[in-house]
């Protein structure tokens, strides 16, 4: 049988654990009449379930609200990760161990951790060869219908939680997860040495795919959005080119921008919009031959160009979430090689959790934060 934290887990048969503290938590709840958002959000106090063997309980300090969990408060799902019962939200997160399962070794109590949200339930073809994020037996925090970690207190499996170094802090750690995107997708394209690079859009998964393309060795990144208070962000990072696109501008145009811009067709694009436009707009721009990677999430079906791409070679690589990038992301992290502290905006405790889904709802600030620990 297939074990994850389901709803009824958390509420219902599992002894408490011995530490009996208040587990605040964020949970969304689906609506029954038809009126967006089609989720409430509830601030409500879970049971903390005990860890078996091989997991441990987290108490979290910082997660992150991504745009994911925006839209499945407001739809009740996303993709085809559909909500059918009360679901605890969000997955960029990190803490500190509070106990640990009898068979847990490299963790301890007091140890501060990033936590990687999905991890496979069984050891099927694609775990085995490492890329597990495909395993259809999967468990991913806040994708429905398993529950996020946006609570107090949150029990995961201990080997997908990762120890930070002292230089690194807890927001940075929560931030791993937006930034093992990037390096999934900079890996799956082959972003290296002297490669001039195509960033469409600039919210926080364009910001850290610009810093990770940087790292891996890109000679100039464009980044491309249709705000230019975001891009002024991309600029402050490091972006060698910006480009806002105007109101009803065609694909084809924006093409012929970025080509002048960056004196060439970029040999690698990273589309974060999940827009019809911005992947038409990175099929036209890829140099022939290139590889556009398709992060941003959108409408299931889109009209593109694909003959203009088939007949260049431009190959389009799609993108689910990230695996194996953990390690890497705290190394770049603790040695200074990529700096996401800025990206940072805006913080809430945990029990403002509706102004914070509110606040990043209506596109302020960059990346909001969730407290999670008491004063």
């Amino acid at each position: 049988m297939q074990v994850q934290l389901s709803w009824v887990q958390i509420t219902g048969s599992n002894k408490m654990t011995s530490l009996q503290q208040e587990n605040t938590s964020v949970v969304l709840h689906k609506r029954d009449r038809e009126e967006k958002p089609l989720c409430d959000i509830v601030v409500e106090n879970l049971k903390v379930r005990e860890p078996a063997d091989n997991e441990v309980i987290v108490r979290m300090n910082s997660v992150g609200i991504c745009g994911s969990d925006v839209h499945i408060w407001m739809t009740s799902g996303i993709g085809h990760f559909m909500m059918n019962g009360p679901m605890v939200a969000g997955h960029e997160a990190s803490g500190t161990i509070e106990k640990c399962g009898n068979k847990v070794k490299h963790l301890k109590p007091g140890d501060r951790v990033a936590i990687e949200p999905g991890y496979p339930l069984t050891e099927d073809e694609f775990s085995k060869s490492g890329r597990y994020n495909l395993s259809e037996d999967l468990f991913f925090g806040s994708a429905p219908p398993d529950n996020g970690l946006l609570q107090r207190y949150y029990t995961h499996r201990a080997d997908f939680c990762y120890k930070l170094p002292d230089n690194v802090s807890f927001e940075e750690g929560a931030l791993i997860e937006p930034l093992s995107v990037a390096i999934h997708s900079c890996r799956r394209v082959g972003v290296t040495l002297g490669h001039r690079v195509l960033v469409l859009g600039s919210g926080p998964i364009g910001l850290v795919s610009l810093l990770v393309a940087k790292a891996y060795g890109a000679a100039s990144v464009i980044v491309v959005d249709i705000l230019a208070s975001r891009l002024e962000k991309a600029k402050e990072l490091g972006a060698n080119f910006t480009l806002e696109v105007k109101a009803g501008e065609k694909p084809q145009e924006t093409a012929r921008k970025i080509k002048e811009l960056l004196g060439g067709m970029p040999d690698r694009t990273l589309e974060c919009t999940g827009s019809e436009a911005g992947l038409q707009t990175g099929i036209y721009a890829t140099k022939s031959g290139g590889r556009l990677a398709v992060i941003g999430v959108g409408e299931s079906n889109k009209t593109l160009p694909i003959v203009h791409a088939a007949m260049r070679e431009v190959d389009i690589i799609g993108i689910f979430r990230y695996c194996n990038t953990w390690p890497a992301a705290i190394n770049m992290l603790a040695s200074g090689q990529i700096d996401v502290k800025s990206l940072v905006t805006h913080r809430f405790p945990i029990e403002k959790a509706q102004e914070a889904f509110e606040f990043t709802r209506g596109g302020k600030g960059i990346k909001v934060m969730i407290k999670c620990e008491k004063d």
